[in-house]
């Protein structure tokens, strides 16, 4: 086996996208050919062979640095390792021993044969962890040390760009230096409206995932001083905008600045000091900020240089570039990038269903290839190695500006770089191989003066064409099971995302073959297709819908296919699917052995699909029939497990009839019945979907009213009075489910968590249940939004929950909640797995009060959701934790138990 080190985390502003990619790369990786070695780099450089467990958090915050060495506070800051100050050695070694085994470059040879590189920014797209690599006689994948420090720098590119003949937007450059000279603002504003013009796009030159870029629609000196600022990592703090701001509003507006993405990061220098914890930096503002002073805070992981550009009208694509068998770029199909009037932000880039991709982009035959021929030239001329990204827009007129060379791709599993390979029918762990190949010989090929790096390439090189030799004559019996996905709940965009997820734990076994199938329709009839890779893979499940709906072949889709056939001929070991397949429950007991139900919502949690899997004697996961019909109507669960002696929220159900007739009467007495604030929510959808903390009557009027319109569009009046985000689903509603909202109220301790468990037949075929480590969730608004459950490096979840000031205390204290969310799980006749929400205080004489908010029957199943890591406590991996749920299925379908 070759020992793949999994490179990931590093010191950029991407380094959350890094640890999600370098998470795919590690659950995507072909078992029967490599064995990953999780290396994680973290944000001060230090090189860390992670416990494996830990790649499975939802952000590097969650356990990176460990909450035992995180300093007392009351806001529940998250922060990285910079904002514990200047650790010593020996605190440092305490630290990364928490996790993991520290090492040191030196001694990466005898750890690992091939460096995967998923390091975003700087020291990882600069080429210096590749000259540190190239001085190891380490082959890694990717670009070497040149075309990787072209790669990173996009004023260099531009220069470059321009003077080489390539079309290239307007733009000027400003330097750090120049800019921090007040004097000088005023003129280089002038001077950009005028030789670049009055619509700008303003980033830094060293940036990627679309941080701190800001577009200026109309010439205005402040808001072009603040994107300029916002571009070096500056924030000016004025007296009046800070006293404007209550204390909770201050605490949000650190939380914000101190963001490595949208803000300027740890530590800030400001008015000289250097400060590293977001408490420090409360406190500092409070104790400077003078009415006649304006705090300038700029942060330590600074940018040096800044370019403003013409802002361009026209498609904005982006396209893969990969080195093809016989050694030439070949360009796979440009994605074009939907999106309104909005910058295509982090957020829109990584949170499922804001944006939309569509491949190959909407544009003539001629104008799709005039595209494809640029990018190849591109990735010539700046001399690539492997794959590159590379972004751009077309105009109306055909001109094509590429702006944005990337030599290192984001690695989601939606991400532009699977999303292309699969247009030619590669999955991801089968593109993996083919980069990891790739590599070995441009590192034989390109590196000619290190006769180690050159020899040992070449001995990988024929171990792994020995061994795809080897997997492709295998005849392994695989189970096949069916990954249902999709849906038409607001929660179809995260089924996709959870389905897409077992698809790819199952496809790198050597155990199941998984079949994606997509379902879409209406509750009342709903459809099944089985789906080939290229749309599984697409971006959201709206856009896969549409090209299930109306697929036709695309005649360079077919063209690139067929010019990359030796690649696919390779790497690829059965015929793909190419084409959508209707199918149904039926065909399905002909075909799979069982199903693996991803969806969220109806009819995925309410005993619909479970009632039709039954009909053909098809094993499924989660729980049955009975136990869905309970679980997905958030009242009837809490009144059964009330009826039980459980403690529950307070809850009262409105009905659209009601309140239509005599909205202010039905205000008025939930007013009375439920004092503010409240929380309303749908009675049936998950994933934080309109769920609202609502502090007055007015805005639950707005509430209702919203809930209850007669058209499926938003009213824009009532979202901006509702706060909700651009592209933020609310659904038409015939009930609303309004309840208590849950505080402190004296305890000791006070926590909301979510606990999962796992089920097994014993002997005598009883279930037995196997409780997880709750986590404790802690929100950074009023309720835990959907960017905190599902965004790479948003949220924090803290596993096992703190329950108590000790260990002993801890313990006792789990049990206790552990006991209440079994007894739940019984009264509910939950099987398989699930995930029950609840709060929990804890008071001074230890009494233990578990209050139970809803109980998911089939929880996301997203990479790095909760339940993965409450089932790494226990010792499962996610694909064993998976495995066991399917095993479950076969042993409960085969004794027939209800």
């Amino acid at each position: 086996m070759i020992r793949v080190g999994i490179l990931f985390g590093g010191p950029s502003r991407e380094r959350e996208i890094s640890f999600a990619g370098g998470r795919t790369v590690y659950d995507n990786l072909n078992k029967s050919l490599f064995e990953p070695v999780l290396i994680f780099v973290d944000s001060l450089k230090n090189f860390i062979l992670l416990d494996w467990q830990y790649i499975y958090k939802g952000t590097i915050r969650d356990f990176y640095p460990p909450v035992s060495f995180l300093p007392p506070g009351a806001n529940n800051f998250q922060i990285y390792i910079e904002s514990l100050s200047r650790l010593d050695e020996k605190t440092l070694n305490q630290v990364i021993a928490t996790v993991g085994k520290r090492i040191h470059p030196h001694e990466l040879p005898r750890l690992i044969d091939f460096a995967f590189l998923t390091l975003h920014g700087s020291f990882g797209e600069d080429g210096v962890i590749q000259g540190i690599l190239q001085l190891l006689d380490i082959p890694y994948s990717g670009s070497g040390i040149l075309p990787s420090a072209i790669g990173m720098n996009k004023s260099f590119q531009k220069y470059a760009l321009l003077r080489s003949g390539f079309p290239t937007p307007k733009f000027i450059t400003v330097k750090r230096a120049e800019w921090m000279v007040e004097s000088n603002r005023k003129n280089l504003f002038h001077q950009s409206t005028q030789l670049v013009g009055d619509k700008l796009v303003i980033r830094p030159a060293n940036q990627g995932s679309s941080i701190a870029v800001t577009i200026i629609h109309r010439p205005d000196e402040t808001e072009f001083c603040k994107a300029v600022d916002r571009g070096f990592f500056i924030r000016r703090i004025s007296a009046n905008e800070w006293t404007a701001l209550n204390h909770r509003q201050k605490i949000a507006y650190i939380r914000s600045l101190s963001d490595i993405r949208e803000g300027i990061g740890l530590p800030v220098i400001i008015n000289g000091k250097v400060v590293y914890h977001p408490d420090e930096l409360l406190a500092f503002i409070e104790k400077s900020i003078t009415a006649s002073n304006v705090l300038v805070a700029e942060g330590a992981d600074s940018e040096t240089e800044v370019v403003i550009e013409e802002f361009i009208e026209g498609k904005e694509f982006s396209c893969i570039v990969i080195r093809n068998t016989d050694g030439k770029p070949l360009a796979l199909p440009p994605t074009e990038i939907v999106k309104g009037g909005e910058v295509y932000d982090y957020r829109s880039k990584y949170l499922a269903g804001l944006s939309r991709k569509v491949t190959p982009i909407r544009l003539e035959e001629d104008a799709i290839e005039a595209i494809r021929k640029a990018c190849e030239e591109l990735y010539d001329f700046f001399g690539f190695h492997v794959y590159a990204r590379i972004d751009g827009f077309i105009k109306t007129n055909g001109t094509i500006y590429l702006n944005d060379p990337n030599t290192t791709s984001g690695m989601m599993p939606s991400s532009f770089f699977f999303h292309q390979a699969a247009e030619i029918g590669m999955n991801p762990s089968q593109f993996l191989t083919y980069i990891i190949r790739t590599s070995l010989q441009e590192r034989r090929d390109t590196i000619a003066s290190s006769e180690g790096m050159h020899l040992r390439s070449k001995k990988l090189s024929e171990q792994l064409d020995s061994n795809l030799i080897l997997m492709r004559s295998a005849n392994a019996v695989k189970k096949k099971i069916a990954v249902l996905l999709g849906g038409i709940s607001t929660e179809r965009h995260i089924s996709v995302e959870s389905g897409r997820n077992i698809y790819e734990k199952l496809a790198s076994s050597d155990k199941y073959e998984p079949v994606p199938v997509f379902l879409t329709g209406t509750l009342e009839n709903h459809k099944l297709y089985k789906i080939p890779i290229n749309i599984l893979l697409k971006d959201n499940a709206d856009d896969i819908r549409e090209k299930v709906l109306t697929f036709k072949k695309h005649p360079v889709v077919e063209r690139v296919k067929s010019l990359g056939s030796g690649i696919t001929e390779k790497y690829v070991s059965q015929s793909p699917l190419f084409e959508p397949e209707e199918t149904s429950y039926e065909q399905l007991a002909k075909e799979v052995d069982g199903v693996f139900i991803a969806l969220h919502g109806r009819p995925g949690e309410d005993g619909t699909v479970q009632q039709k899997l039954e009909e053909v004697n098809l094993p499924y996961n989660g729980s049955g029939v009975y136990s869905s019909q309970l679980t997905i109507n958030k009242y009837e669960t809490n009144q059964l497990l009330k009826k039980h002696g459980l403690k529950v929220a307070e809850q009262t159900l409105v009905h659209r009839d009601e309140f239509m007739t005599n909205p202010e009467k039905v205000v008025a007495a939930l007013s009375e019945k439920h004092s503010f604030p409240l929380i309303a929510k749908p009675v049936d959808e998950g994933c934080s979907s309109a769920v609202k903390k609502i502090s007055n009557k007015e805005t639950l009027l707005n509430y209702l009213r919203m809930a209850f319109r007669e058209k499926e569009e938003l009213d824009s009046f009532l979202a901006s009075a509702l706060q909700l985000k651009p592209k933020e689903e609310f659904p038409k509603m015939q009930t609303v489910l309004i309840e208590n909202f849950i505080d402190r109220n004296g305890a000791k301790y006070f926590l909301e968590i979510t606990g999962g468990l796992l089920t097994h037949l014993d002997d005598n075929d009883n279930i037995v249940y196997e409780m997880f480590e709750p986590s404790e969730t802690l929100a950074g608004g009023d309720v835990l939004s959907l960017e905190e459950k599902f965004l790479a490096g948003e949220g924090q979840n803290i596993t096992p929950a703190r329950f108590g000031g000790n260990a002993e205390e801890e313990h006792l204290i789990s049990s206790k909640v552990k006991s209440e969310l079994e007894r739940a799980a019984r009264i509910l006749n939950v099987e398989g797995y699930c995930r029950i929400d609840a709060f929990v205080k804890v008071y001074e004489n230890m009494e233990v009060e578990t209050i139970i908010i809803e109980v998911n029957s089939l929880p996301g199943m997203t990479p790095a959701t909760c339940i993965f890591h409450q089932a790494a406590i226990n010792g499962y991996k996610p694909y064993e934790f998976i495995d066991k749920i399917l095993e479950f299925s076969f042993k409960k379908n085969r004794v027939g138990l209800p």
